[in-house]
């Protein structure tokens, strides 16, 4: 496994990620959103956008779906693809980051994600570092 597999589900795509700390499963799960959804094809526009994100949530298990939610959602209004992600800081309850992405249309969608569910939701440290699972509505 690199930084994530794609597991069976019912109807839905299942990740499994993994991280060495807490910044990388984040920023690994993030991007592995858009590795599973869609693919780089044109450079019709070079252009990339950074966008600052902030997020608040009761505890770790809350803020990691909402963080991967957040990331469609920006993705979808602001019709971009998110290629790169720097974590700057990240509690068991919030996270800032940076969010880069280039125009949709530069990549051909195989999947549209609807959204990060709680079913099944595992965030977990391991010895070797951070492991998380969590189903995609599809």
């Amino acid at each position: 496994m690199e930084n994530y597999e794609v597991f069976e589900h019912t109807a839905d795509i299942g990740i499994r990620v993994k991280g060495k700390d807490l910044k990388s499963l984040f920023k690994n799960a993030g991007l592995a959103l858009f590795q599973v959804s869609s693919r780089k094809q044109f450079t019709k526009n070079k252009t990339h956008v950074n966008l600052n994100i902030k997020i608040s949530a009761d505890n770790l298990e809350s803020l990691f779906v909402d963080w991967l939610n957040e990331l469609l959602s920006l993705s979808a209004a602001r019709g971009l693809i998110f290629h790169n992600i720097k974590i700057n800081k990240l509690e068991d309850n919030s996270i800032e980051a940076i969010g880069v992405g280039s125009a949709i249309n530069n990549y051909k969608v195989n999947t549209e994600i609807k959204a990060a569910t709680y079913h099944q939701l595992r965030v977990v440290r391991k010895p070797t570092g951070w492991l998380a699972e969590v189903i995609l509505d599809v």
